[in-house]
């Protein structure tokens, strides 16, 4: 049948505005619910938000207005530069692969550069203006849903300096419903500022910037854990911080001609390396390896390059191999020099990697341990039941661009009950179980060697295969999926405390997940409700009418297989957990999960919140 309807009358060629509304995927990411840093709803902004920066580091407007909405997402944004040439306000905005950012000499470092961004973010808006002044004069247009409705040219009525001003409203028909998180907006203006030191941008009235650039992120990112002063290097094109924590595992930030380029690449890749070789230059006597120099490293890069490569639209990863090995020994050079300016501070440094070479190899001896004693026990995790495809983040699927296994998933389940109904409703291709034993340990104040001590921290170290870096993480997604009561949610907070001690970058990729199931069953004769909320029972009920039956549900192993495909399935609700609106984790950790219960207490009480129905 298929090949009788498969005809001439099939090819279908779209208009620019029709395929980006049909596959906004494509041009500014995954739509998303607006809870993850990088879900579409910044990215809109982003694009728009871009070209008014790239016009502060051609020197002209030193300071941007953003003003959002983050109940509707609506978005308004004016630069005080040099003001779109009036005469193509139009097609800047919306004739696709059309911009200044061809021309090099009036963008030389830009990080916008395809022609695409503003024309996408316009497509995608149930409304969107612009409007630019240049010497008096201006010149606007008004869109919906990227199509034009009015355009306008003329004299200011009054001195208007010059710049761009352009305001959007998301459109909820092609972008899922979304909620605008204040934190991540702020945390990207915070980027812009400390990669562009000098530039004013005022969020809703609120001023952000950084005088010290990179140097003033090092020391909001890290605060009072530096273990010595960062060592700070930077040249015209090239701005590289960096410095050591008792943090586990290592965090950077890599930037673009202004990019934050949340996946790194080719920048962030020659950064290490040169790293590694520059210390060992330092002192030929010894050789570190190039995982002890990075544990609890913490640092930034930021380069300036004309025409650079990303992979995909959103511009979260430099991709330029061919120019690594110069990138390499630029940094290589820039970092020696470093050292040997601050012998003092080197020293510190040298002794943090040598302090953890030797709990290295005393934690390697532990984890042999471990191993043996597990294959004394048994061939496999007894915990896992699991699937037959698996993350591979050193292969790209070449239909959609992304590693192979992206879409597979772990659920770390609490005992056999809810673990047994998952196992039997999951898809097994792509969906794994990990069952544990109750509550897991409290790991606040533990350190490595506590947890391959630990034979379930043990195991599921193993069953990820995190044991000695996340290159070889197995899923996509890491679920807890735990029964909604006392003991489930203590579960959650155990595991999360695990997590983010230990591999916190695994939470700020965006890797790890709760799992939402249903509160209540909502039914009458002939339908049925599945209810994750108190306003979605009441909404229910007012369907079914009265005398309809409600069901509450206290855990997972209530439900049965047959129902519980349809909560983790492809419409399966998570939520994601996040940090990034949270500076001092450690601190917040400490305070919620460690050992001063009456300080916890005082403030539980002091900030209880009783409903007076309640009495």
């Amino acid at each position: 049948m298929a090949k009788e309807t498969y005809g001439a009358d099939s090819i279908k060629t779209l208009d620019p505005v029709t395929h980006i509304r049909m596959r906004p995927g494509m041009y500014v990411g995954e739509p998303g619910t607006g809870a993850m840093y990088h879900d579409c709803i910044y990215i809109l902004m982003k694009e728009v938000i871009d070209n008014s920066v790239d016009e502060y580091v051609m020197g002209c407007g030193k300071k941007i207005d953003v003003k959002v909405n983050y109940d509707t997402g609506e978005t308004s944004v004016r630069d005080y530069g040099r003001g779109i040439p009036l005469e193509k306000v139009v097609d800047c905005v919306s004739q696709m692969n059309t911009g200044g950012k061809f021309d090099s000499d009036n963008f030389q470092f830009s990080a916008g550069m395809n022609g695409v961004g503003t024309k996408a973010v316009n497509a995608l808006s149930e409304f969107f203006e612009v409007r630019s002044f240049r010497d008096g004069e201006f010149s606007e247009a008004y869109f919906e849903e990227g199509r034009i409705k009015s355009k306008k040219r003329g004299k200011c009525a009054s001195r208007e300096p010059n710049g761009t001003f352009i305001r959007y409203k998301p459109d909820i028909k092609v972008l899922k419903k979304f909620k605008v998180r204040e934190e991540h907006v702020l945390r990207r203006m915070k980027m812009y500022c400390y990669v562009n030191a000098g530039l004013t941008i005022n969020l809703n009235g609120q001023p952000i910037c950084s005088d010290r650039g990179l140097a003033d992120l090092i020391s909001d990112e890290a605060q009072f854990e530096k273990l010595y002063s960062p060592f700070h290097i930077k040249t015209k094109n090239l701005e590289i911080i960096f410095t050591h924590t008792n943090r586990f595992g290592e965090e950077y930030h890599s930037f673009v001609n202004g990019q934050y380029t949340t996946d790194g690449g080719t920048h962030l890749t020659a950064f290490k390396e040169a790293l590694t070789k520059a210390l060992n230059d330092y002192d030929p006597k010894k050789k570190f390896d190039g995982d002890d120099i990075r544990d609890g490293l913490i640092g930034a890069v930021s380069i300036r390059i004309m025409n650079p490569v990303f992979e995909g639209q959103t511009k979260i990863k430099f991709v330029m191999n061919d120019i690594k090995s110069d990138l390499v020994q630029q940094m290589k050079k820039e970092i020696e020099a470093a050292l040997h300016r601050s012998s003092s501070e080197t020293e510190k440094l040298i002794s943090k990697i040598e302090e953890t070479g030797k709990i290295r190899s005393q934690l390697n001896t532990i984890k042999k341990q471990a191993r043996e004693r597990a294959q004394a026990t048994q061939v496999r995790v007894r915990q896992l039941k699991d699937c037959k495809n698996h993350l591979k983040l050193d292969k790209l699927d070449k239909k959609t661009g992304r590693p192979e296994g992206a879409d597979t998933m772990i659920f770390l389940t609490e005992g056999q009950s809810a673990g047994g109904t998952l196992g039997n409703a999951r898809d097994a291709l792509n969906q794994a179980v990990f069952f544990l034993r109750g509550k897991p340990l409290n790991t606040v104040s533990s350190n490595k060697s506590t947890l391959y001590q630990n034979e379930e921290f043990f195991n599921l170290i193993k069953t990820l295969d995190i044991e000695d870096n996340l290159e070889h993480l197995r899923y996509g997604k890491i679920i807890f999926a735990t029964d909604a009561d006392v003991d489930g949610l203590h579960i959650r907070m155990l595991l999360t405390t695990f997590f983010m001690r230990f591999f916190r970058q695994l939470v700020t990729d965006g890797r790890v997940f709760i799992l939402e199931t249903p509160l209540f069953r909502v039914r009458n004769k002939k339908e049925q409700h599945y209810c994750f909320s108190d306003e979605e029972r009441e909404e229910a009920i007012r369907k079914c009418g009265k005398g309809c039956e409600i069901t509450r549900f206290k855990g997972l192993g209530e439900l049965n297989a047959n129902e519980f495909k349809d909560f983790i399935g492809p419409g399966m609700r998570l939520t994601p957990v996040t940090c990034s609106d949270d500076r001092d984790v450690e601190k917040t950790i400490k305070f919620y999960m460690g050992a001063n219960t009456p300080e916890r207490k005082d403030y539980i009480m002091d900030s209880l919140v009783c409903d007076a129905s309640d009495f």
